[in-house]
């Protein structure tokens, strides 16, 4: 972190700094953004269905891919207090109930006139395969 100021009361992050955070990814997670979202989605629920696309089975739906991000721009870096601003993501993979997935944000750009850092943005399978990539641009407010 960089020295404090008005703008980062705690430290601005440093361009080039990394956070990720992994977790497993279950069947039960489907029916939690189901119940969020109303996505009933053949592809997430319908095994029989599902195999015969181009997935070959049952995938989560994008929100579970990308929930991560998530918690990893609002737990570890910018941290506390962060928003999503404006992303630009492109799925490459599908994920799967049992999958463990690691997100991972690499700051690239932090304002100094404002609490605002652009990030690049991935989330991989434990293989390595990248399931998610992109930027985002994120707004860190001040918290008592």
């Amino acid at each position: 972190m960089a020295a404090k100021s008005a703008v980062w009361p705690k430290g601005a992050p440093q361009v080039g700094q990394v956070a990720r955070r992994s977790r497993l990814v279950e069947a039960r997670d489907i029916e939690l953004f189901t119940a969020i979202s109303g996505d009933r989605n053949p592809l997430h629920y319908d095994e029989a269905a599902a195999k015969k696309t181009r997935f070959g089975g049952l995938v989560v739906q994008g929100g579970v891919t990308s929930a991560i991000l998530n918690a990893v721009v609002a737990e570890d870096l910018p941290g506390p207090g962060t928003v999503f601003l404006q992303v630009n993501w492109s799925f490459k993979a599908p994920v799967r109930p049992g999958d463990t997935i690691t997100g991972e944000v690499k700051v690239t750009k932090v304002r100094e006139d404002k609490p605002i850092t652009e990030l690049e943005t991935r989330v991989l399978l434990a293989d390595g395969t990248v399931v998610l990539e992109g930027t985002a641009a994120c707004y860190t407010m001040p918290l008592a």
